[in-house]
């Protein structure tokens, strides 16, 4: 992206600061249960109090579509929020209005306020201008920290940074700093994995990485397409049979490319999908018609990992096999070892994103030691996909 400006740049002493973060965190029987989230934010709404401004905070949870739902309501997050980084925070039931605007006026330079869910309102989510003007009147600054969300042009994300003087938030500059170490500009060799269930879901991902990347590994059940398409029969395997000519397609432009595409070489099958299911490690041309791949073998593993000692960056999206059952997440686990070996090493830049992707590198116990890891899912996705950030490029200078 073109320039932007970060949190260096503001001079926040006596100023109302919107700052929209993503605060749509997994809750549990009313509590949060999950705080990494809140935890990527604190940076930003810390500095911004320390300096001496009124912090507060836009967030969206859940999909209230434009009503009032009270179960959707921010109330026990911002409870959370409080007491998970000792702070205090206070809490509005309304995100514009006279009384919001009151409740800022009346508060303290420091002080740290959060909103009610922006999409209790209709105009949110259809970036409606009127709304997002309503929203400006009560700040003199906005600061967006919610990269996860600005792949979406919502009304808080994309219109309201045009009508303030809009920054980037520590959160957004680190997503920002990482995704362009792995795409924008990365030591190369670069090297990226992709794996998941379905090509139809990452074809935009593929044909993108091909033209940025040096190496491309496909894993999961998006393999056995590729290896189906080159007439292995792949037996019971999750496979989009329909989609053997698109994977021509990919399999020709990165040769073309000069662009290495890697499959597995060897599987672990079983016939059953489910928890220590019996299972075998077989060449991927010996897979019996009853048999499902559901792992990369450990000789695809060991050359994968001989691989990446010859990278400079790894980016990594989608899991190599049915990590979530034992025992298929060997393959995917050693690998990420592997990589955070590496990384610790300064051997390797290693970016990674997406849900089940997170979820695998904190089976494996990595995820301390990645160069980082992005929370954002959809956006995170797109970026690699090539697409524009409505959110990123509303901030651009």
């Amino acid at each position: 992206m073109a320039g932007y400006r970060n949190l260096d740049a503001i001079d926040a002493q006596n100023k109302t600061v919107l700052v929209r973060v993503d605060l749509n965190v997994p809750m549990k029987d009313g509590a949060v249960s999950d705080f990494t989230r809140i935890e990527r934010v604190a940076p930003t709404i810390r500095e911004l109090s320390q300096k001496g401004a009124k912090v507060v905070l836009l967030s969206h949870f859940g999909r209230p579509k434009g009503q009032v739902v009270p179960e959707m309501s921010l109330a026990p997050v911002a409870t959370a929020l409080g007491d998970h980084l000792n702070l205090k925070v206070k809490f509005i039931d309304q995100c514009i209005g006279e009384t919001v605007s009151t409740e800022i006026t009346s508060s303290n330079a420091g002080d740290i306020i959060m909103l009610e869910n922006v999409r209790f309102h209709a105009g949110e989510e259809k970036n409606d201008s009127t709304f997002a003007q309503e929203m400006a009147k009560l700040g003199d600054l906005y600061v967006n920290d919610a990269f996860s969300c600005s792949h979406r042009a919502h009304a808080s994300t994309e219109a309201l940074a045009h009508l303030l003087p809009a920054f980037a938030g520590r959160n957004m500059e680190a997503e920002l700093t990482a995704l362009e170490q792995a795409l924008g500009s990365p030591e190369r060799p670069v090297i990226a994995i992709v794996g998941g269930a379905k090509i139809s879901t990452k074809l935009d991902l593929l044909f993108n990485l091909i033209e940025k990347v040096d190496s491309l590994v496909i894993g999961g059940g998006m393999a056995n397409t590729f290896l189906n398409a080159q007439g292995i029969d792949v037996g019971a395997s999750l496979c989009e049979h329909d989609l053997a000519e698109t994977a021509r397609e990919i399999l020709a432009k990165a040769e073309k490319v000069s662009c290495e595409v890697i499959l597995q070489k060897d599987a672990v099958v079983a016939k059953e999908f489910k928890a220590n299911a019996d299972n075998r490690t077989c060449p991927v041309t010996e897979v019996s018609a009853d048999e499902m791949m559901l792992d990369i073998g450990a000789s695809s593993a060991a050359e994968l990992s001989s691989k990446l000692s010859s990278c400079k960056t790894l980016i990594w999206n989608g899991p190599l096999g049915a990590f979530e059952i034992e025992p298929f997440g060997a393959g995917t686990f050693s690998i990420a070892k592997e990589a955070a070996k590496l990384t610790k090493e300064g051997k390797l830049i290693t970016v990674a994103g997406g849900g089940d992707t997170v979820a695998a590198l904190a089976n494996a116990g990595v995820s301390e030691d990645f160069t980082y890891i992005s929370t954002a899912g959809g956006a995170f996705l797109e970026w690699m996909e090539g697409k524009e950030l409505p959110g990123v490029k509303a901030l651009e200078t």
